[in-house]
């Protein structure tokens, strides 16, 4: 049985000449836009009642339970449709972190320079750019300086950044609230990072505190 509340008004829902509708899967925890499949009316119906992603492939003209032999299933948060019925926002907990069938997590990970982590939230983005200066190191990185100081220079700086947004709240100024608050989030990703902490385990600490 499905272990989310969804209700999807399935005849408002406008399919193509095929029966289809287009339905992109999206990462619940940060965003990222994992894929774009098909479903019909039978197959949002099979969704619905599982919590499970089902899909009809084109090519072989059958449904397509997402992970059934792979593992890698995509269990559903929330599906939403666009303002005009004709498109499904489907929200995952993608298992395994894999997405595509190339065993990349996004099916959208290339440029033409080559590949690339798909897009996120600002912050998965951000976290993706320290990693990369942690392990491509430049000496005229502020954030390589930081890794090269250890935890005693950058839990200084948390230290530090923590206090500043004590005061800025104290002060009650709204966009100095904002910045010194975004220098605690730059400087805590990079403790996450010298350690080698995933950000999405942090994200996953945070869906336990909704509950």
């Amino acid at each position: 049985m499905s272990n989310f509340s969804n209700a999807i008004p399935l005849d408002k829902i406008r399919y193509n000449e095929q029966g289809l509708v287009p339905a992109i899967a999206q990462d619940h925890l940060d965003g990222t836009v994992l894929m774009l499949a098909w479903m019909n009316r039978e197959s949002l119906e099979k969704t619905l009642a599982t919590g499970e992603t089902w899909y009809w492939s084109r090519s072989r003209q059958e449904f397509w339970h997402k992970g059934e032999t792979s593992g890698y299933i995509q269990k559903v948060r929330s599906i939403r449709y666009d303002c005009d019925s004709d498109a499904l926002l489907v929200t995952v907990e993608q298992v395994g972190d894999i997405a595509c069938h190339t065993g990349e997590r996004s099916c959208f990970h290339q440029l033409e320079e080559g590949k690339i982590a798909p897009p996120a939230d600002t912050l998965s983005d951000l976290f993706a750019v320290i990693e990369h200066r942690r392990d491509h190191p430049n000496e005229t990185s502020y954030t390589c300086k930081l890794l090269a100081g250890g935890d005693n220079k950058i839990l200084k700086k948390i230290g530090e950044e923590s206090a500043e947004v004590v005061m800025a709240c104290k002060d009650d100024v709204k966009e100095e609230i904002a910045g010194e608050v975004a220098d605690l989030f730059y400087h805590t990703l990079v403790a996450l990072a010298y350690h080698k902490v995933s950000l999405r385990d942090v994200y996953r600490k945070l869906e336990e505190r909704k509950r």
